[in-house]
């Protein structure tokens, strides 16, 4: 950092405060209302505010992060808020740095069990460095030409990400729409024939447990396992071989399916699904796992927070089901486009995370007086 530059306190420079709830104001025709603040959603409240601000988010998923908004909006509680920030210090500038090292002291300072959230006092803690006006101006205006350059990169890589999913997805449904072959219903070709068991008896205890949380959407990757003594299972579970596909009924818009290799237990809210004689265990994985079988789920869930696929609904799924030498040469094919796919993805989410460590190594070196 340039020995010439100030280092001031942030309450010094600015107005650091809170949007405050008011039920009377928060629902309009039965709904929420909502404000859109630099890509962030802020339900609607009675604080306004006005000009440039920085919005840092006191709870939730986005503690930590920081947002540029300049224009008139609402913020709700525990929704801090940056504004009136003196002359002597530029907006962008402020936003730059707090954008450097927020996050970290977000991070560190959470508190809170079951939602974490950042005390107000917090922000006292924080200093900000303050060259000459003209300095802050000319570092703000390369950082704004630097982020725009990598936010091109972003979305590029975004795009091939959205494309590449959208390639296996279009294969996917091409595999299933030959209409010559016979229809059936899922309970035509496979069933449910596990029963609940007491995971504390001993014949349990060595078994890996699968739920939700152990299978990535989309992919069916199962990560994170523990056995049933490990994780101190008490609740009934079903028993799953690797003759099974296993199918997680609750919010069926995350496309959680696996096809495991192993025996064990999977949670209750999962389906472990036995396939008949007529249909192969990947061909039904893949079924499981289209965007077509996805959208029928979803529309015949209940429960709004918490939507599920009941029983009688998954089995009234009806698809077009090849013979079985066909159904192994689609599975191949399939496999070998989902590695193709899976590849991509991994090159694309490490052009993504580049991106971010692009932005983090220029903010550093300009807040190090080297830019």
């Amino acid at each position: 950092m340039n020995h010439n530059w100030q280092i001031k306190k942030l309450n010094e420079l600015c107005e650091i405060s809170t949007g405050k709830w008011d039920a009377n104001h928060a629902v309009e025709n039965g709904k929420y209302r909502f404000y859109t603040c630099a890509s962030q959603y802020l339900m609607c409240d009675t604080k306004r505010f006005s000009g440039d601000c920085l919005i840092l988010p006191g709870n939730g998923v986005n503690v930590g992060e920081v947002y540029f908004y300049s224009g008139d909006f609402d913020a709700y509680q525990r929704t801090y808020v940056i504004s009136n920030i003196k002359k002597e210090l530029d907006s962008r500038f402020l936003y730059f740095n707090m954008l450097l090292n927020w996050k970290k002291l977000g991070t560190a300072k959470q508190y809170g069990s079951a939602t974490n959230f950042i005390k107000i006092g917090n922000f006292t803690e924080y200093t900000v460095p303050v060259p000459p006006l003209e300095e802050q101006k000319r570092i703000v205006s390369v950082l704004d030409k630097k982020f725009a350059q990598i936010e091109t990169l972003k979305t590029a890589a975004e795009k091939n990400l959205q494309n590449a999913k959208q390639l296996f997805q279009s294969e996917l449904e091409k595999a299933f729409s030959n209409s010559s072959w016979e229809k059936k219903r899922l309970d035509e070709v496979c069933a449910i024939t596990s029963k609940l068991v007491d995971p504390t008896q001993p014949e349990y205890l060595d078994l890996y447990h699968v739920g939700g949380a152990n299978i990535e959407s989309e992919t069916g990757i199962i990560i994170d396992l523990k056995t049933s003594k490990e994780e101190g299972l008490s609740s009934g579970k079903f028993t799953f071989d690797e003759s099974m596909v296993l199918y997680n009924k609750i919010r069926p818009y995350l496309k959680k399916v696996t096809r495991p290799d192993f025996s064990g237990l999977c949670s209750a809210d999962m389906y472990p699904l036995n396939p008949k004689g007529n249909i192969t265990k990947d061909y039904l994985y893949y079924i499981l796992i289209s965007d077509n079988f996805t959208e029928y789920a979803i529309s015949k869930s209940g429960r709004a927070g918490m939507p599920k696929v009941n029983r009688e609904a998954l089995f009234a799924y009806e698809c077009y089901l090849p013979p079985l030498e066909e159904q192994k040469r689609i599975v191949a094919h399939l496999d070998c486009l989902s590695e193709k796919v899976h590849q991509l993805e991994e090159i694309y989410t490490k052009q993504l995370a580049d991106c971010y460590e692009l932005k983090q190594a220029f903010l550093q070196k300009a807040f190090e007086g080297d830019l």
